[in-house]
C-alpha cells in the first residue's frame, strides 16, 4: 500500500508497507424503507446539473472561495513536495516505554524489504531490539501526515501511526482521578489477589468475538416470533460491601481455575444466567 525508503543517518532502506491489521466485518445491516421494508439505495447527484454522476467519473476538489474549486487527481498527490510522501526520515530512537500505546498508537503496518535493502533492514531490526528502543518518523499516508513509530516485532519490523499530541485529549475534568479517594489496606492486598488468581500469559487464540452470534440468535428469535432477554445488569458494588464482592471474586476466580476455566468470575455469572432462563 505503500513503497519508499527508510533513511537513519546515512542509510536508506527500501521498503514496501502492507496493513498488518484488518476490519472483519462479521455483522452488516441493511438500510430499509419504514414504508416498504425495501432497501435505500443512494445516489451520487450533481445539484447544478441535476443528473447522477457515475463513482468513476468524481473529482476531487479544493476549495480556494466560494464555488471555486481546484481539481486535484491521483498524480497530483503522488507529486507532493513532501520529503515523506515516499520517505520515513528516523529524527530519533526512544526508549520503547516512552509512548504510551493505550492513547497513543493507531494503525499497525508490516514493512517488508526490498532485496537491496535486506541487509540493512535486518541491522536496524537488531539495534531497535538490542537497545530497546523505537525509531521516531513522519510519513505522508492516507491523505495526510502522520507521526509513526518503528519497532522490532518478531523477525521484522512494525510501524504504528501515531495520534499527533494536539489530537489526545485531557483528563483534566474527569471526576475520580484526583486520588482522594481513600483506598483500605486490606481491599488494596485483597485487589491484589485478584489479580494475581487472574494472571496468565496474553494469548489471543483463547478469545473470540461473540457479536454475530448474539445478533444471529436475536435474528432466529425474531424469526420464530420468540424474545430473548438480555443479561442482567451487573451490579455495582457499594462501599460497605466491596471486601466481600473482592473476597467473593477471588474465591470465584480460584475455584474457575482449578476446573480449567479461564474466564473473569463476571463472565462465569452473565453465562449461568442465560442458562438458567
Amino acid at each position: 500500500m505503500w513503497k519508499g525508503v527508510v533513511s537513519f543517518g546515512m542509510v536508506s532502506i527500501p521498503i514496501r508497507l502492507y496493513n498488518a491489521t484488518e476490519s472483519s466485518t462479521k455483522v452488516s445491516f441493511r438500510q430499509l424503507c419504514p414504508d416498504h421494508k425495501s432497501p435505500i439505495s443512494y445516489k451520487r447527484w450533481c445539484a447544478e446539473g441535476e443528473h447522477e454522476v457515475n463513482y468513476g467519473e468524481i473529482l476531487k476538489g479544493f476549495e480556494v472561495g466560494k464555488d471555486r474549486y481546484v481539481i486535484i487527481d491521483d498524480k497530483d498527490l503522488d507529486n507532493l513536495p513532501l520529503a515523506t510522501a515516499h520517505s520515513i526520515d528516523i529524527t530519533e530512537f526512544v526508549p520503547a516505554d516512552d509512548i504510551e500505546p493505550g492513547l497513543y498508537f493507531k494503525n499497525a503496518y508490516y514493512m517488508e524489504p526490498e532485496e537491496l535493502g535486506k541487509k540493512p533492514y535486518q541491522l536496524l531490526r537488531k539495534a531497535l531490539e538490542a537497545t530497546g528502543r523505537m525509531a521516531i518518523a513522519k510519513i505522508a499516508l492516507r491523505d495526510r501526515e502522520h507521526l509513526c513509530a518503528l519497532h522490532a516485532n518478531g523477525p521484522g519490523l512494525l510501524m504504528n501511526t501515531l495520534n499527533w499530541p494536539d489530537e489526545i485529549r485531557s483528563v483534566e475534568g474527569l471526576k475520580g482521578l484526583d486520588g482522594d479517594v481513600k483506598i483500605n489496606p486490606k481491599e488494596l492486598e485483597m485487589a491484589k489477589a485478584l489479580i494475581e488468581s487472574l494472571a496468565d500469559s496474553f494469548d489471543p487464540s483463547r478469545y473470540k468475538d461473540e457479536y454475530r452470534e448474539a445478533v444471529m440468535r436475536v435474528v432466529q428469535a425474531k424469526i420464530d416470533g420468540e424474545v430473548i432477554e438480555a443479561p442482567a445488569t451487573p451490579q455495582t458494588a457499594k462501599v460497605m460491601d466491596l471486601m466481600e464482592a473482592l473476597r467473593a471474586s477471588v474465591d470465584a476466580a480460584k475455584k474457575s481455575r482449578k476446573t480449567g476455566g479461564r474466564e473473569a468470575p463476571a463472565s462465569e455469572a452473565k453465562r449461568s444466567r442465560r442458562k438458567a432462563s
